[in-house]
């Protein structure tokens, strides 16, 4: 890993004309190399952000206009769902769907999550291919490893960078990448803009792959709090894609849109009988 640059202005060149790098918001050399590391994974031009929520704020606003329908899959992580009832009183509508299913066909937006978080669906990348709207795809929990979305029929990839990407819950990063050179133009107009950027720190950070099998939900009978509290090797804590292993119950956050006994568990690096184990005395002594 090179040296983390943190300046947030670069001189002029000799002739008083701006060099690559101006001012920090509008990019850093820092965050370059990690558009350029995580462009290559996925395959097109990745943009960095402050964290995923700023990445999907900017798809809202590169992608879409008062009257702009959106569908968003059933299921998908409840804090985009939250970012778009922002949007509500500038005229975006936005509808949940079925995402194993074919889209909405009047949606100009489809919002996919592969997979969704918490109820783990995945697209139908066919019915996707097949529509005529612009496409997004959450690739958080799978990585460019298990997915390229791209590939598969999407606009737009996002990552909230905080979970997998990052790897060890010490990072706040998020990032858009797309093949469409207009789009990414106007995704970094956007960040700029309104002041979205990543910090240099936060991009600087190691890209870890503990990938798609590191994301399990489960469902308990009755309350799942003592479960989730019974546990001593998992922590009992939010987000997801760190090298500690953290479990809670979601429908404390999201309602009936879940099942109320669901368990979201994110696998860290611990020795796994050590993690088997924690479980089964939590569901045993719950």
């Amino acid at each position: 890993m090179s040296s983390i640059d943190r300046a947030t202005v670069w001189p002029y060149d000799e002739t008083g004309r701006p060099r690559e790098f101006v001012y920090q918001r509008y990019g850093h050399p820092t965050g370059s190399a990690a558009e350029a590391a995580l462009g290559a994974l996925e395959g097109g031009e990745a943009v960095l952000f402050g964290s995923g929520t700023a990445a999907v704020t900017a798809c809202v606003f590169a992608l879409a206009k008062p009257g702009t329908k959106l569908a968003i899959a059933e299921g998908a992580y409840f804090g985009t769902s939250v970012a778009f009832s922002e949007f509500a009183p500038w005229g975006l509508e936005v509808t949940e769907f079925d995402q194993t299913q074919q889209p909405p066909r009047d949606a100009d937006i489809v919002w996919l999550e592969s997979p969704a978080n918490p109820l783990l669906t995945v697209p139908s990348w066919a019915a996707v291919r097949a529509h005529a709207g612009r496409k997004v795809c959450d690739a958080t929990a799978s990585t460019p490893i298990y997915l390229r979305a791209l590939d598969e029929g999407a606009d737009v990839v996002v990552h909230s960078a905080t979970k997998f990407l990052t790897g060890h819950h010490d990072a706040m990063l998020g990032a858009t990448v797309t093949r469409d050179e207009e789009i990414a133009a106007r995704l970094r107009q956007v960040r700029t803009r309104l002041g979205l950027s990543a910090s240099p720190d936060s991009a600087a950070s190691l890209v870890r792959y503990p990938g798609f099998g590191g994301l399990i939900s489960f469902d308990v009978g009755g309350d799942p709090i003592p479960v989730e509290t019974a546990t001593t090797v998992i922590a009992n804590q939010t987000s997801l894609g760190g090298v500690v292993s953290s479990m809670e119950s979601r429908y404390r956050w999201e309602g009936d849109r879940i099942p109320a006994g669901l368990l979201r568990l994110s696998v860290g690096l611990e020795d796994v009988e050590l993690l088997w184990a924690d479980l089964e005395q939590a569901l045993e002594n719950a």
